[in-house]
Order: structure tokens, then C-alpha cells, then sequence
């Protein structure tokens, strides 16, 4: 029966949010204007307080606004395992494309690795409290150079919205889970450190035209060549680097 439920939900929510993400297109978004069909956007600098992957000189950069709580964001991540709710929504993107695959692991394992591109992860939490503590937590992690095995610890641990799953409770045990020191995390986390940093970041995507996740911009030499809109496939992406690369 509580299967059953969760197969429900997992439905309902891939239903909810493909209609969201059909209403939040960015062509419908004042602050995107477009010249000669590449978008012209307000997008904030790539700087040190970033947490960023790969080569700094890298010519080509992939900056990704997320949400920790975002289904699309913990199924475009490529990573294992996933949640119920997750799988039902691969699925469904696979039922409307055969060739659908997740593209963020993909591009760290093809592109950053080798040096040849930059990957930059920015939090964009709309989606309630819980997608704001958990953007303040992975910072919280990152003090302990572990930003990174937190972010993936979240997106592979995604059960719901605001339903208490990224209870301040719940992480810090996940922090204890990746082995950090719990009192300088849980000091972090109950002294909201960065949640006006996390506030910024919201609105810094906003201002560059950001209004749902996961939205990415591939920037050349520092200037947007192009955009990653919602839970697109590997297979579209990757032309898109390929030709920032040239």
C-alpha cells in the first residue's frame, strides 16, 4: 500500500512540474532578451565564494542554478542510487525521449576531468524552507572541504518537498553520516552563516533570468553562448559545449 502511495505521488509530481516547467520558460521572461538568438543576460561573475569544478582557465564554463530539493535537478545529476520518485521521473523522460540521459555527471566525467571546461554549481532555492537549509548546509559542508560529497549526498537522498526529509535534524545527521565534524556543522547551520549567501544567489539567478531549475548558461570566455533549460537530455547538451569548444 505505501508503495502504492509513493508510485502515486511520484506520478502526480512529474505531472505538476512538467506543467510547471512548461510555464516557466524563459522566452516568456522579461528579463531575457535575446540577440541574434543568443540570450543576453545579467549573469554574476564567476568568483572564489562559487563552488566550482574543474579548470579556473578553462575557456569555456557550464554555470548551473539548482535546487537541492528539485527532482529534475537529483535526476539531471547522473548520480546513484535514486529515489523512488526520482526513477519514476527518469522513466518518464525516457517514455518521451529514448535517447534521454542525465548530463551533469556527463559533463564533469567528459569535459571538466580533462581540463577543457569549468563546472559551476549555484543555489537557486524557491522551492520552500527545506531547499534553503539544505543550500546552507552543503555550504556549511563545504567549510570542511566537502561541499561536494554533501551536494551529492542530498540530490540521492531527495524524498519529497518540505515534508521534513531536509529537517535541520535530518541534516545534520547527514553530516555525521559523511564523517564531518558535527559541532563546527551544526554551529554553522543553527547560525544561518549563509543564508543571506544563499538569499543572494537566488536572486542573482533571478536577475540573469533564472525562474525554475535546473537552469544552466555556457559561457565562452566569460560571455553566454548559450542555455541548459530544465532536465534536457546529454544529447543536447553536449553539441552545445562542443560548439562552445570550437
Amino acid at each position: 500500500m505505501q508503495d502504492q502511495k509513493q508510485i502515486a505521488g511520484a506520478i502526480l509530481i512529474v505531472g505538476v512540474l512538467i506543467a510547471g516547467a512548461i510555464l516557466l520558460k524563459d522566452s516568456k521572461n522579461p528579463n531575457i532578451q535575446k540577440g541574434n538568438g543568443i540570450p543576453v543576460a545579467t549573469l554574476a561573475p564567476i568568483n572564489k565564494e562559487d563552488r566550482i569544478l574543474g579548470n579556473p582557465s578553462a575557456k569555456v564554463t557550464v554555470v548551473m542554478y539548482e535546487d537541492f530539493q528539485c527532482p529534475f535537478c537529483g535526476v539531471i545529476s547522473g548520480l546513484e542510487p535514486l529515489s523512488a520518485g526520482t526513477q519514476s521521473l527518469v522513466q518518464s523522460l525516457q517514455q518521451r525521449d529514448a535517447t534521454w540521459t542525465p548530463f551533469v555527471s556527463r559533463i564533469i566525467n567528459d569535459y571538466v576531468k580533462n581540463g577543457s571546461v569549468q563546472f559551476v554549481y549555484r543555489d537557486f532555492a524557491f522551492l520552500g524552507p527545506e531547499s534553503q537549509k539544505s543550500a546552507e548546509a552543503a555550504r556549511c559542508a563545504g567549510d570542511q572541504g566537502k561541499f561536494w560529497e554533501y551536494h551529492d549526498y542530498l540530490f540521492t537522498h531527495q524524498n519529497g518537498e518540505n515534508e521534513g526529509n531536509f529537517s535541520d535534524l535530518n541534516l545534520k545527521s547527514f553530516a555525521k553520516e559523511l564523517g564531518l565534524n558535527t559541532s563546527n556543522f551544526d554551529k554553522c547551520l543553527d547560525d544561518s552563516k549563509y543564508a543571506q549567501a544563499v538569499a543572494d544567489s537566488k536572486n542573482e539567478g533571478a536577475s540573469a533570468g533564472v525562474t525554475g531549475t535546473p537552469k544552466g548558461f555556457i559561457l565562452r570566455n566569460g560571455k553566454i553562448v548559450s542555455t541548459i533549460d530544465g532536465a534536457e537530455s546529454y544529447t543536447t547538451v553536449k553539441p552545445k559545449i562542443d560548439a562552445a569548444l570550437k
